[in-house]
């Protein structure tokens, strides 16, 4: 891609070497879900992944990659993540926290490094796409060149 935006998430796939496509999709404010994003590049929702920023009880912040269009578990969450409960962090407090804005918020790259935890649903598919850190930018990638990269933990942890 010639003019691919430079965000953290892809320079650190760029530092690693992990092969990855990157996709653009036009935004909207009002569209920013990851339903959305699915449609707009035509990947279907199960391989598209959305990364919401959680806090657990114990390990604190934690960033959770699961499929569109469906839930998080939080039991599962905690159980997979060593804590007795999970939450979401306050969408006042992720740009703070990640240096991503909602929308535009990866697993990689972030301002601090976190725990990360991909629903292992990712693990059957050639690919997924997941957030690249900007919104309206995809990585579309091997799961496990994601899991590499992250260093994540791969979990059952969507209903």
């Amino acid at each position: 891609m010639a003019q691919a935006k430079k965000t953290n998430a892809v320079r650190m796939l760029e530092g690693m070497k992990i092969p990855f496509e990157l996709l653009e999709y036009a935004i909207d404010e009002k569209e920013l879900s990851a339903e959305d994003a699915a449609a707009k590049t035509g990947i279907a929702p199960e391989r598209t992944f959305k990364t919401l920023c959680c806090r657990g009880d114990k390990s604190g912040v934690m960033m959770v990659c699961v499929p569109a269009g469906r839930e998080l578990d939080f039991k599962a969450l905690a159980a997979a993540s060593g804590n007795k409960s999970a939450e979401l962090v306050h969408l006042k407090e992720v740009q703070g926290l990640t240096g991503y804005v909602r929308g535009g918020c990866s697993p990689l790259g972030t301002k601090k490094k976190y725990p990360v935890i991909v629903d292992a649903s990712a693990l059957s598919f050639d690919f997924i796409t997941v957030n690249a850190g900007h919104r309206g930018l995809l990585f579309k990638l091997a799961p496990s060149d994601l899991v590499r990269a992250a260093g994540a933990k791969t979990a059952p942890v969507v209903r």
